[in-house]
């Protein structure tokens, strides 16, 4: 009888505060836990646990609850949680810091900040709330969970702090993008006398990268060799991702070669680091002395390969690295499916870029970003458009590159009217005020299809200073059209704004030059040759098994040379009886021979890919400036010979040439 009154006692307790939480609670929602399944529940825990009370005295021993907890906050029984703490109060059990310090790790696993909130409550209340130990954790509970208002307020409250009291914080701001108060703690820190451990270097130095504070960081880096810490792999790993991210590439790599002890975490700084400094090349090199050694990748480390590859369109090591993913078992997170949807959508596959996409099993606002601007990219504007308005009914809210994306396809597709309605609405829809890039885009969208008044008029109505990407794109419009005024107005303000670049002045020597004015264009080259600007020397790759071939004009430096040029003769041949004609385009003409047309980087590359590629295989190049004109025409003559489908990826977009036609139709 006894034991039925308790039953019944706790088992309306427990039941009436887990209907109460469950229905505030989003983990236990989540989990379909309802006033339903909680009787069951009870029913169960009931009938073991009270016999366990009265039958059992072991049970009371809180070591062996503690271990019991361990397993409801571990198992996938996280719901009992409210559980344990209804018996610590109902006296049945009896409450240490080994049971609230696991039901706070548990909350810290399962980022479940308000049923932190409640333990640390039920902590104030039990008199454990001056445990130091126990604060310490609810300081790092709240820190992992986000919040950091109520971990500094638990640490500004506390009498005594020791270093992991000092630590949890500081990684806590680190890891929650408050850079500066973390580095604002550190010396607080020092000045109370603390001895900063290999977790606190490395919070510290975490800081320090994401808010690229290069200096900073370096004497964070002295202190660290004085503990005799700088070679830890914690700290050795944090300092190559600062160094790395301060484009500093040289001591981030000769401190990774330091390190007596790497672990993936290492790897991947360094990785990251060439990769986001542009340096596909040894960011490959290393991925391959990675697995070398038998170092099983991560996640992030095919993030950042895989992005390795898309900068340097590699598409057949992108391919491999997409199958070492799946061999190895790694999951197609959004973390490496938004780098997969970037890499084939650069290496020219919009296919597999979208069949990548549509697997996502959960898509965030990068990945509708990857798979907008690949078809951007590759001139498929009103897909673009169709992504956008299916992003927003899929509850995604759009960002500031969103929208730069969508403006990008707009422009690439001539869809004028798409563009002013999205530019219009960017900041009364969506909250997001304009920047330079936008405007930019709108320029570029007005201008390229004719509305120059109406560009122009946007630049004097802009609440910033047109930066040189906006003149930039004005000017660009100016070439397609053979506007000479507009242009060289662009083009002057361009010229004080990046007085070292040639771009602008090859882009206006062109413009004069289509129209018949031969001496403007002279002056402007020779102006160039006076102050030293030197225009960008060409140069297009193309990938043959899992090798890059790299061509410049007139190039003879390849072993197969005599059967490249050979291929071209062929070619231009078959182009003449076709009615090609060569070098049609005066603009071109005014500042190259005739007979250099033939010998463009991109045609050396497409014969060296004709001659080395399986018959019918498409064909993928890369070119590191805007396709000229003459060479447009003319692949889309050769895709016709050759019966091919040629891919060619310049500065600005992709260009899918096949049976005479281009992607872009022309307008690009």
């Amino acid at each position: 009888m006894k034991n039925s009154t308790m039953s019944s006692s706790v088992g309306l307790k427990i039941t009436n505060n887990l209907c109460l939480y469950a229905g505030q609670s989003s983990i236990f929602r989540n989990m379909g836990f309802s006033s339903f399944s909680v009787s069951s529940l009870v029913e169960e825990e009931e009938s073991r646990y009270v016999e366990t009370w009265e039958d059992n005295e072991e049970y009371r021993d809180s070591c062996d609850m503690s271990s019991k907890v361990s397993t409801v906050c571990q198992g996938g029984r996280w719901e009992q949680v409210l559980d344990i703490l209804e018996l610590i109060d109902k006296g049945n059990v009896r409450a240490d810091t080994n049971i609230y310090a696991r039901l706070l790790q548990g909350c810290v696993n399962r980022k479940a900040l308000e049923e932190g909130r409640l333990v640390h409550s039920h902590i104030i209340n039990s008199g454990f709330n001056s445990n130091l130990f126990l604060l310490n954790s609810i300081v790092n509970m709240y820190a992992k969970c986000g919040s950091m208002e109520d971990a500094r307020q638990v640490f500004d409250g506390m009498r005594k702090r020791d270093m992991v009291t000092w630590t949890a914080l500081v990684s806590g701001y680190a890891q929650n993008q408050h850079g500066e108060e973390a580095l604002e703690l550190f010396p607080l820190m020092l000045r109370a006398g603390m001895k900063p451990n290999e977790f606190t270097f490395s919070s510290v130095l975490r800081a320090c990268a994401s808010l690229l504070t290069l200096e900073q960081g370096k004497q964070v880096h002295a202190d660290a060799i004085k503990s005799g810490l700088e070679l830890h792999v914690f700290v050795g790993s944090a300092l190559v991702d600062m160094y790395a991210k301060g484009r500093n590439l040289q001591d981030a790599h000769s401190l990774f070669h330091k390190m007596p002890e790497r672990n993936v975490v290492s790897w991947n700084a360094l990785i990251a680091g060439y990769t986001q400094n542009n340096n596909g090349e040894e960011a490959l090199k290393l991925y391959s002395q990675m697995q070398g050694i038998g170092m099983k990748p991560s996640a992030f480390t095919f993030s950042s390969i895989l992005r390795a590859c898309a900068s340097l369109a590699v598409m057949e090591q992108g391919k491999w690295v997409h199958g070492h993913t799946i061999k190895i078992g790694c999951k197609l997170d959004v973390f490496v499916g938004n780098a997969l949807v970037d890499m084939y959508g650069k290496c020219g596959c919009i296919e597999d870029a979208r069949q990548v996409f549509d697997r996502l099993p959960r898509r965030d606002v990068v990945s509708w970003n990857a798979m907008i601007t690949v078809c951007a990219q590759h001139g498929h504007g009103k897909e673009a458009v169709r992504l956008f308005e299916n992003m927003q009914l899929a509850g995604i809210k759009p960002n500031r590159v969103t929208i730069l994306c969508v403006l990008s396809a707009c422009s690439h597709a001539g869809l004028v009217n798409e563009g002013r309605f999205y530019f219009d609405s960017m900041n009364s829809k969506h909250g997001i005020a304009p920047t330079a890039d936008h405007y930019a885009c709108m320029v570029d969208l007005l201008s390229r299809a004719g509305h120059f008044n109406e560009a122009e008029d946007l630049i004097n109505r802009m609440p910033i200073e047109p930066t040189a990407g906006i003149w930039g794109a004005l000017l660009g419009a100016c070439r397609v059209h053979g506007n000479m005024d507009v242009g060289k107005r662009a083009a002057e303000c361009l010229f004080e704004l990046e007085p070292h670049d040639a771009g602008p002045r090859v882009l206006l020597s062109n413009i004069y030059a289509a129209a018949g004015r031969w001496d403007d264009a002279a002056k402007v080259r020779k102006m160039m040759k006076e102050s030293g600007v030197k225009k960008e020397p060409g140069c297009s790759w193309v990938e043959i098994e899992n090798t890059v071939h790299t061509f410049v004009v007139n190039d003879r430096s390849h072993p197969l040379t005599e059967r490249i040029y050979a291929m071209l003769k062929d070619l231009n041949g078959k182009m003449k009886e076709a009615g090609y004609v060569i070098g049609e385009n005066s603009a071109v003409l005014a500042v190259e021979r005739k007979d250099t047309f033939s010998y463009h980087s991109e045609r050396i590359a497409l014969a060296f890919a004709l001659i080395s590629m399986p018959t019918g295989a498409a064909i993928r190049i890369k070119k590191n400036l805007r396709v000229c004109s003459d060479c447009h025409s003319a692949v889309k003559f050769i895709s016709k010979i050759v019966g091919r489908e040629i891919v060619v990826r310049d500065t600005n977009r992709f260009h899918h040439f096949k049976e005479g036609v281009c992607s872009c139709g022309d307008y690009w």
